[in-house]
């Protein structure tokens, strides 16, 4: 792509979808840069301006130990955040996470909860600093004017916008040098708040006392829950050091540290303000006292003054907490911007949103499109609802609650759902994967329901709405309920191309296996979990002449519909080519011509201006054939690609894998595909699977080692290939998976002796009498006598032209399966034509009277020759 003037355009898209892959600038941060972030994103001390007058009014004294306690919800949702992000490190957080445990409907919830908090919340603190910023140079007036603090607003809003754009690492310095600033003046406040307390106390001041800590002496139920409910969104932001996880330092470890970590320092740095600005100024109605309503929306402004005093060093300070503010919320904006723009990214990414906002800088390494523009749309927000009404802004503002209670509960418990496999692996696992993410989400869905009903109230907020059936509604509910359903709505239009995708993969993969003589078998598919994640896998049991049985895993590159479409048509491609009797080498020949006329027919395609990606090519299919034949016990296998089979054999109780000739990937040039055969004991264990299968393992060989354990504990073949399926799906793939992931198990049987008849004749015609009365015999010992006629005919004729054409030794078998097989085998490599003999033609009505007599008939070649099949139907047995 290019702009104006032939430059070169900065972006290009993300290179994958996988962890890591996607392009950011890789192990860009540490730990303590990340717990700089994700405290700096909480705003601690514009949080605390604030919220603390809200939360005195609702509890009193017990301030305090309200603001620790609101600390519990975000601790357990820390650590679902936490597990999550070690199984998988994907910038997309919740978006991801929901996708993968619940589907990429809820996932989209997920994702757009955090778009509609972080999009709110950024031109609120926007219009902050904008405020703030005029009261730092003393132009109060301004502050106050509503345009021109949108105005600065706007400005602070690209500025940010600016500086995460230009790269992660000069944000995370920027975050350094703010939050140092911010959190020196909180530490420096509360302590001569406290020495003011004890040496100089003003009117109203109290010494700290253990019953703030006791939350017991709050008055009610409903005043606790009050409190609550305003002091845990002082804590929300501190997820932004895992949004970023893709650009930190051991991306599936350090993050997690660093947000559970992030929420300890916030505890203690709150409990320590909130103390000593409740100790200075009291919880009084009037003055500075923290209940006085007029001081309610910042406390610690009013503060400032009355802890420095009014020497030049005490307005030097009092400006400093102004600036601290501040930088506060300037802070605040910028982290903001990260998880936001890394949210879209992802999406875009898994194709949730358009695909230009996958987009990543080429010397920045950072998300371009997802960046400029959700900070386009924050200001666009500001300044559309602030020109609309400032009424409706500060409802929006207020009604933020509902989003992060709602993206937060989601979370808690998509850990929970995600890695319910493992709950039961250890005490660990079940106590920080289960019991209490599960518990996090649980108290944030009572806190989103009453919040809901408590923002629902007609007095609450500036603003009420009169809806049908409900009435009066407060604005904060009908704002941010609305907003959400905002999404619900649009939903199915962008999680449409998935469900297509998948409903035309699963149409296309077959609903049961047939039951089959030669073996049992059972399979498991599992769809990729994010939103693109529908791919080519596919599997197949095909019944073929003689007993055998054909089996089929393949993998096609790519995923979504076309990837689907490619996959239904190799797959009817591979059933065609195996009714036709063909080898597995010489299979996978006529199937890898079909790929490369599909990728010859999109060239075409191409050309007449259909622009085509590389995700939707058919060429590199991996493809594993095999064919076993349940008489002798022999099996023929060969492979496109890397695929390779695991087998068990019963005596050993040991897995291994096959050495097979290799063999370039379908519809891409290489050496020719070669065959080769094994004999395997009745009772044999076959695993076909593909790549996907070990995706959760650290390379192949420990997933095939993992694979080997499972196929090994099969313990004789008394599990069930279905228990056995699904154990090997649990322990490989404990979550969601990135990629398609399929797994064919099948267990063989050896035909019994009973049931097949065979006879070596000489090239003699005096041998076809013979036959006649061996076959004929043979089906009276079985009780076919209904089929006796017709089967010598078929045999007479047969074993004529063999003797006639070929030459050479003929091998005559009989096989009682499903139906009656009769198979006569010669050393000729010329297979009979069936044709419409005229009235006067001598010959030429053999072959067309036996296709009029059976039900299927056929040849297949052989290493020595051919073999002519035909097959009878058999009467159902007889009812009681």
């Amino acid at each position: 792509m290019r702009h104006f003037g032939g430059a070169e355009s900065p972006g290009r898209p993300a290179p994958g979808t996988g962890v890591g892959r996607k392009g950011l600038k890789n192990n860009a941060l540490g730990l303590f840069s990340s717990v700089v972030i994700g405290i700096a994103s909480t705003a601690p001390a514009y949080s605390l301006a604030a919220t603390l007058g809200l939360i005195v009014a609702a509890v009193g004294l017990q301030a305090p130990i309200v603001t620790m306690l609101s600390f519990l919800p975000m601790l357990l949702i820390a650590y679902a955040f936490r597990e999550l992000n070690a199984s998988n490190a994907d910038c997309g957080t919740t978006f991801t996470w929901a996708t993968r445990a619940f589907g990429p409907r809820t996932g989209w919830m997920g994702g757009w909860g955090i778009v509609v908090a972080n999009v709110i919340v950024m031109a609120s603190l926007a219009e902050i600093a904008g405020s703030y910023g005029f009261r730092l140079v003393g132009q109060d007036a301004l502050a106050e004017d509503r345009l021109w603090t949108t105005v600065a607003g706007v400005v602070w809003i690209a500025v940010m916008t600016a500086v995460c754009y230009v790269g992660i690492e000069f944000s995370a310095a920027v975050q350094r040098l703010l939050l140092c600033l911010e959190v020196g003046m909180l530490v420096l406040f509360a302590v001569a708040a406290l020495v003011r307390v004890y040496t100089d106390p003003p009117a109203g001041a109290m010494h700290v006392s253990a019953s703030w800590f006791n939350p017991f002496e709050v008055s009610s139920v409903k005043a606790l829950t009050s409190g609550l409910l305003a002091g845990v969104f002082i804590y929300w932001g501190w997820d932004t050091a895992v949004s970023i996880n893709e650009e930190t330092v051991d991306s599936t470890r350090i993050p997690g540290r660093a947000a559970v970590l992030s929420t300890v320092l916030l505890l203690g740095l709150y409990a320590l303000v909130a103390t000593s600005a409740q100790a200075f100024a009291g919880v009084g109605s009037s003055g500075i006292g923290l209940g006085n309503p007029g001081v309610s929306d910042d406390v610690l402004s009013g503060l400032g003054e009355a802890v420095f005093g009014h020497e030049t060093a005490g307005l030097v300070l009092t400006r400093l907490l102004i600036l601290m503010v501040l930088t506060s919320a300037l802070a605040s904006t910028l982290t903001t911007i990260l998880p936001l723009a890394r949210t879209v990214f992802s999406m875009a990414v898994h194709k949730a949103v358009p695909a230009r906002f996958a987009r990543v800088h080429r010397r920045f390494l950072t998300p371009t499109w997802s960046t400029v523009g959700m900070g386009a749309v924050s200001l666009v927000f500001l300044v559309v609802l602030t020109s609309f009404s400032g009424n409706v802004l500060a409802d929006s503002i207020e009604s933020v609650g509902l989003a992060i209670t709602f993206q937060y509960g989601l979370t808690g418990f998509a850990c929970v759902w995600y890695h319910r496999r493992v709950l039961r692996r250890s005490t660990k696992d079940l106590v920080f994967k289960g019991v209490l993410p599960g518990l996090g989400g649980l108290i944030m869905f009572c806190l989103f329901c009453y919040a809901a009903y408590v923002y629902a109230a007609p007095g609450y907020g500036a603003t009420s709405v009169d809806l049908p059936l409900l009435g009066p509604t407060g604005g904060v509910t009908f704002v941010g309920l609305g907003a959400l359903l905002l999404g619900l709505l649009l939903m199915p239009v962008v999680t449409r191309g998935h469900t297509v995708a998948l409903k035309l993969q699963r149409s296309l993969l077959p609903r049961r296996l047939p039951a089959h003589t030669a073996v049992d078998a059972a399979s498991r598919y599992l769809p990729a979990d994010s939103g693109s994640g529908v791919g080519g896998d596919w599997y197949d049991v095909i019944p073929l002449s003689g007993a055998r049985v054909g089996l089929v895993v393949g993998d096609v590159l790519g995923h979504g519909l076309r990837a689907a479409a490619t996959m239904g048509r190799l797959r009817t491609g591979v059933r065609v080519l195996a009714r036709l009797d063909l080898a597995p080498d010489e299979l996978l020949s006529r199937l890898g011509d079909l790929a490369e006329q599909a990728v010859l027919d999109r060239d075409a395609g191409r050309a007449h201006g259909h622009p085509w990606s590389p995700a939707d090519a058919s060429m590199g299919v991996t493809c594993l054939y095999a064919v076993y034949d349940p008489v002798s016990g022999e099996c023929s296998m060969a492979r496109a690609g890397e695929s390779v089979p695991a087998v068990v054999e019963p005596r050993r109780g040991e897995a291994h894998f096959p050495r097979l000739p290799p063999g370039p990937p379908l519809g891409v040039a290489g050496v020719p595909y070669r065959s080769t055969e094994f004999r395997l004991p009745p009772g044999s264990l076959l695993a076909l699977f593909t790549g996907g299968l070990l995706q959760a393992t650290d390379g192949g060989d420990a997933g095939r080692a993992e694979l080997s354990r499972v196929l090994a504990g099969d313990r004789g073949g008394r599990e069930s290939l279905d228990e056995l399926c699904d154990r090997a799906v649990t322990t490989l793939l404990p979550g969601p998976v990135d990629v398609d992931a399929t797994l064919l198990l099948v267990r063989t049987r050896l035909l019994d002796r009973t049931r097949f008849a065979q006879w070596e004749l000489p090239p003699d015609p005096a041998a076809v009498a013979t036959i006649r009365a061996a076959v004929g015999k043979q089906l009276g010992d079985w009780g076919l006598d209904e089929l006796v006629f017709t089967t010598e005919l078929i045999v007479s004729e047969l074993v004529t032209n063999a003797i006639r054409y070929a030459g050479g030794p003929v091998r005559v078998r009989l096989i009682r399966d499903r139906t009656l097989i009769c198979e006569v085998s010669d050393t000729g490599h010329t297979a009979p034509n069936l044709r419409h003999a005229a009235t006067d033609d001598e010959g030429g009505r053999g072959l067309f009277i036996i296709a009029q007599m059976t039900h299927h008939w056929g040849t297949r070649y052989t290493p020595t020759g051919k073999t002519l099949w035909t097959e009878q139907d058999l009467s159902p047995p007889a009812g009681p």
